[in-house]
């Protein structure tokens, strides 16, 4: 059964979180939105940045095709595939007590997720490279847990779930975290926005 999903989001509290530094990865906000690009294999990390040490990112993690739901007059409606998604994602801090979850919300074929990356004692630098507990490894766990839950309820089937990588963004200011909190809430609605121009256009083309 399809259900509707409520972006689950809160402010941060800034208890020893600093924004980072003014370099950033940036991904524009504002600009179209193209879920299923090809990420190559190279690395599309920003260049000496260490992954590992303190900082707050917006994720965009993209599945192979609508697997998760489908937006509904401006609301997204999960499928069970989409809850499971959302379920891994709520359980990240169960599996990394330095990573906190700020607003997120899984669209039918990509996750969008603010992700506050905390101190901790022992942190080794993950610089161009998957260190533990550094972003790249939580993307990574985030991403199996997915794979192996919806594989044991559909079967293993040709093709995976994921495309390759992930886009990151660096928030390195509060109107950063507005500007991306109010992007990630506007998801569905700019998605439905979207999807009926295009009908628009298709239906004129016939005419």
């Amino acid at each position: 059964m399809l259900r509707p999903y409520v972006i689950c989001g809160r402010y941060l509290r800034e208890n020893g979180y600093r924004c980072v530094p003014p370099e950033s990865h940036r991904l524009p906000m504002d600009g179209p939105w193209h879920p299923r690009v090809s990420m190559h294999r190279r690395s599309i990390r920003l260049r000496g940045r260490d992954y590992s040490a303190p900082g707050t990112y917006l994720l965009t993690i993209c599945a192979c095709s609508h697997l998760f739901g489908r937006v509904q007059t401006g609301v997204m409606i999960l499928s069970r595939f989409g809850e499971i998604a959302r379920e891994c994602w709520t359980d990240i801090p169960n599996h990394f007590s330095h990573v906190r979850l700020d607003a997120f919300i899984v669209m039918p074929d990509h996750v969008h997720g603010i992700l506050v990356v905390g101190r901790r004692s022992g942190r080794a630098s993950a610089i161009g490279r998957i260190g533990p507990g550094s972003l790249g490894a939580v993307v990574r766990s985030f991403k199996s847990a997915v794979t192996a839950r919806i594989n044991s309820e559909r079967g293993a089937r040709p093709g995976g779930i994921w495309q390759r990588n992930y886009f990151d963004q660096i928030i390195r200011s509060r109107a950063d975290l507005d500007r991306v909190r109010r992007y990630i809430r506007d998801n569905p609605v700019r998605w439905d926005r979207k999807r009926r121009a295009r009908l628009g256009r298709n239906s004129a083309t016939y005419k």
